[in-house]
C-alpha cells in the first residue's frame, strides 16, 4: 500500500507539473494574442514528460524542440504553396515522417506539428516561431523537474514505461496500411466537408499503432480509445463554449482529459492534445467531437481486421 501511495502522490505531482506548464503557456498566448503559442499537442509533451520524467521524450531536449519546428516550417511551407486537399495533407505528413526518421527523433507529436498549419490554412511563419518557444520552455522546465526527480522511474508502473514504443521502426511492413487508412480518412473529409475527422493527433495515434503495434499500450483498449478521444474532445469544446479560451479553461480541459486517460487506464498523451484543438480552431462547434469520433473509428475499422491477419500470419505478437 505504501508502494502504491508514493507511485500515486508521484504521478500526480507529475500531471500537477503538466497543468501549471499549460496555464502558463496559455496565458502567454492570450497576452501575446499569438493563439499557437498554445501548440494543442504541447498538452500530450507535457503531459508525457512529467509524468514519465526518465521517458524517451524528456530524455530528448533538443529533439524535442528540433522535430517540432522543423516539422511546423515544412507544413507552413507547403501550406503556402498548396493550401489544403489531398496533396498538401499528404506532403505533410510525408515530411513530418521524413524529417523523425533523419533526426532519429521520439518526438511523433511533430506529425501534428505538420499537419495542423494545413489543417487550418495557416501560412504565418508565426506558427513554427511559437511552437519553437514553448518546446523550447518546455525543454527548459523538463531538465529542471528531471533534475529534482531523476530517480522517479524506478517507482513509476510498467505500463508508463514502454519507451521500446519511441524508437524509429525498423521494420516497414506496416506502412501500406497505414497509407490506406490516410487515404480512407481523406476520402471521408472530402465526402463530408469535415476537415478535423483527419484531425492531427489522430495521424500521431495511427502511427504508433502501426509503426509500433506489438508495444503501443493502447491497441489492445481500442473501443476505450475511441471513447476517450471523444470525451476529450467533447470536453474541449465545451469548455471553450461555456468558458472561453482562458488558461482556467484550458487547465480544466487538461485536467479532464488526464483524468480520462487515467480512468480508461490509458498512457495516451494525444488524447491529451485532443481537448486543446478546440482552443486553435476557428468557432468550433458540436461537429468537432463528433468528427473525433469518426476518425478514430475508422482508424480501428483498418487496423483491427489488418492486426487479426497479421497475428494469424504470425507477422504480429501481443504488446510486451
Amino acid at each position: 500500500m505504501a508502494t502504491r501511495h508514493k507511485i500515486s502522490i508521484k504521478l500526480l505531482l507529475g500531471e500537477l507539473a503538466a497543468l501549471a506548464y499549460i496555464g502558463i503557456i496559455v496565458g502567454i498566448a492570450k497576452w501575446s494574442a499569438i493563439s499557437y503559442v498554445l501548440f494543442p499537442e504541447l498538452a500530450a509533451l507535457a503531459y508525457d514528460i512529467f509524468v514519465r520524467p526518465d521517458g524517451a521524450w524528456a530524455k530528448a531536449p533538443v529533439m524535442l524542440v528540433a522535430t517540432p519546428v522543423l516539422a511546423a516550417v515544412a507544413g507552413i511551407l507547403i501550406e503556402r504553396q498548396f493550401g489544403y486537399g489531398a496533396e498538401s495533407v499528404a506532403l505533410s505528413i510525408a515530411a513530418s515522417l521524413l524529417i523523425i526518421k533523419l533526426l532519429k527523433s521520439p518526438i511523433a507529436p511533430a506529425l501534428s506539428a505538420g499537419l495542423l498549419p494545413v489543417v487550418l490554412n495557416e501560412g504565418s511563419l508565426l506558427y513554427p516561431a511559437a511552437i519553437l518557444f514553448g518546446t523550447g520552455l518546455l525543454a527548459i522546465s523538463s531538465f529542471f523537474y528531471r533534475q529534482q526527480y531523476a530517480k522517479r522511474a524506478a517507482t513509476i508502473p510498467a505500463s508508463l514505461n514502454a519507451d521500446v514504443m519511441e524508437l524509429p521502426s525498423a521494420q516497414y511492413a506496416w506502412v501500406p496500411f497505414f497509407l490506406a487508412f490516410l487515404g480512407v480518412a481523406y476520402l471521408l473529409v472530402d465526402l463530408s466537408g469535415w476537415r478535423f475527422i483527419m484531425f492531427p493527433p489522430l495521424v500521431v495515434i495511427a502511427f504508433e499503432m502501426f509503426a509500433h503495434h506489438n508495444v503501443c499500450p493502447w491497441t489492445e483498449k481500442p473501443f476505450r480509445l475511441v471513447i476517450a478521444c471523444m470525451l476529450t474532445a467533447t470536453a474541449g469544446f465545451a469548455a471553450v463554449a461555456i468558458i472561453g479560451t482562458g488558461p482556467l479553461a484550458a487547465i480544466l480541459v487538461v485536467a479532464v482529459s488526464v483524468a480520462v486517460v487515467r480512468a480508461a487506464t490509458l498512457h495516451l498523451p494525444p488524447a491529451v492534445a485532443i481537448g486543446l484543438l478546440p482552443f486553435v480552431i476557428p468557432h468550433p462547434d458540436y461537429r468537432f467531437p463528433l468528427a473525433v469520433g469518426a476518425g478514430t473509428l475508422t482508424l480501428l475499422a483498418l487496423f483491427m481486421p489488418w492486426r487479426v491477419w497479421a497475428r494469424s500470419a504470425g507477422n504480429l505478437r501481443p504488446p510486451l
